[in-house]
């Protein structure tokens, strides 16, 4: 049954809805019919920009790609230069002191023994291989003491120097009892006897300059009294000693006192010594005693030990005579004199020499002073026999160069030449700015290698050491860095020794 009002059904439509659906479509239907015939609005604004438009028809369109017309440059990867493995015969090369080109040179003022680099075309472009059978050296201290025999395989020296105690040889390792050809009975009690005239140990001597090295076993145990030492010996005919320092975790280099300048700023070291180095210190009129004046600070000490000291005693076991003996040890006291040196011991085998900290007292007989040529532009600059002169001071008591602090605070304390003004474009501002972005370098690099600052990086080389920011941060009894001033950079090792640290000039060539 179907409701009344329908609810569900269909809804029949009214008849004004149906006559407004047709009115609509007619209204549609005319209006088209009129914007066709060409009189609307829209069209005579289109017909006007038709007439205006350049309308040709081009036939040569081509729809077609065209990346492949334009060459795609990959980003270019740096090619790596590879190095091939020298000759096992070049295991213990070292440049620029290649035994058979040193023959060819003069045996005058040890100039055969001095650096000579080959022509470029002679230069090796391989990698030195490693002794075969190399191994890890020990780590500090154990290795002052013990060197793998694999790591310097020559035996020459426990055999040469057996009676002097420099080194042994024992299963498969060279052993260092720290005897030397003036201290057989051990390094330590030498140090001890010089450290009761020279106040080592309360940091007054950070640098030191051993002369004619051997195997380094003086530095080796001066570095536990807080003392670096710069040693150096020539490459002769004792095999490797230098090596042998290195191996041990000692500071030295091949050098000599030759014919050329050491490669140190004047003013570098606290104490510079000789213990029977066998150099001819009165020939030349006192050159090698005049170089090693230019390198020793104002207040600093130098020690001899063996000829001709004691000379009384020993004239006949170094096959020389009374008078000869009596003559050098004479003309060495009256350089000393000239220097401005002081004698401040002489017992036994040993003298101590101790430099005035000015010239305010030296009487010199002698007026023959180096003429100013920058003391510190001595990268294969000849020797010559002069006096280099102390910087000028004010009064009596001032130490000529400026005064340091005792080690460690001389560490980061404002070296002279930095408050002096002697090193171009470095304030004092900006050497402290220096020392905080190096602590901040060195904690990154401990991040990421945390074997730095350890034993396992004993001998560390900063290639180019600005003002040894580096070495300072890293400063510990663990290691040592080699600070090394390229000859054509500015001219900063000065700065470095003031600090306390070690280094070298070079030119990398």
């Amino acid at each position: 049954m179907v409701s009344k009002h329908n609810p569900s059904g269909n809804k029949k439509r009214s008849p004004l809805s149906i006559f407004a659906v047709i009115g609509l479509c007619c209204f549609f239907y005319i209006l088209g019919a009129w914007q066709r015939s060409g009189f609307g609005k829209g069209d005579s604004i289109a017909l006007e920009v038709t007439k205006q438009a350049d309308c040709s028809i081009f036939t040569n369109l081509n729809f077609e790609t065209h990346h492949n017309d334009v060459e795609i440059v990959e980003p270019s990867k740096p090619k790596a230069q590879v190095f091939k493995p020298c000759d096992v015969k070049y295991t213990d090369y070292t440049p620029c002191q290649e035994q058979d080109r040193a023959m060819k040179f003069p045996r005058d003022n040890m100039i055969y023994r001095e650096r000579h680099c080959p022509p470029e075309e002679e230069k090796l472009h391989c990698l030195i291989p490693a002794p075969k059978g190399y191994m890890t050296p020990f780590e500090w201290p154990k290795s002052r003491d013990y060197v793998h025999y694999a790591n310097v395989p020559h035996k020459s020296l426990t055999v040469e120097k057996a009676v002097q105690n420099w080194v042994q040889f024992k299963g498969n390792v060279f052993k260092f009892p720290g005897g030397g050809t003036m201290f057989p009975q051990g390094a330590d009690a030498y140090i001890d006897e010089l450290a009761s005239v020279i106040p080592i140990a309360d940091g007054s001597v950070r640098t030191a300059l051993d002369t004619g090295c051997g195997v380094a076993s003086w530095g080796a145990y001066m570095l536990k009294r807080n003392v670096l030492a710069m040693s150096f010996a020539p490459r002769d005919n004792h095999e490797a000693q230098v090596q042998f320092a290195l191996e041990r975790g000692v500071p030295a280099v091949i050098g000599v006192l030759g014919s050329i300048n050491l490669p140190y700023p004047s003013r570098a070291f606290d104490m510079a010594q000789c213990s029977r180095c066998l150099i001819p210190w009165t020939a030349n009129d006192g050159m090698y005693l005049m170089e090693v004046d230019r390198v020793l600070r104002p207040g600093g000490y130098w020690v001899l030990s063996g000829p001709p000291i004691n000379w009384k005693t020993y004239y006949q076991v170094w096959k020389r005579t009374k008078e000869d003996l009596k003559a050098e040890q004479k003309k060495i006291e009256e350089l000393a004199e000239q220097l401005c040196w002081e004698k401040k011991y002489e017992k036994g085998d040993i003298a101590i020499f101790r430099k005035k900290v000015n010239d305010k007292s030296c009487r010199r007989n002698s007026a023959n002073m180096c003429k100013p040529r920058g003391s510190d532009d001595v990268w294969y600059k000849k020797m010559e026999t002069c006096i280099t002169p102390f910087p000028k001071v004010s009064s009596a008591s001032e130490v000529a160069g400026g005064e340091l602090k005792k080690f460690p605070a001389r560490l980061f304390a404002v070296p002279p030449h930095i408050s002096k003004g002697l090193v171009e474009g470095v304030s004092v501002e900006s050497y402290q700015e220096d020392n905080k972005l190096w602590k901040k370098h060195v904690n990154a690099y401990k991040r990421i290698n945390r074997l730095i600052g350890t034993a396992r990086y004993r001998n560390v080389m900063d290639m180019n050491a600005g003002l040894g920011g580096f070495a300072a941060a890293l400063e510990s009894p663990k290691s040592w860095v080699m600070n090394v001033v390229p000859t054509i950079g500015k001219d900063t090792l000065g700065v470095i020794y003031e600090r306390g640290l070690i280094g070298i000039y070079h030119d990398w060539y």
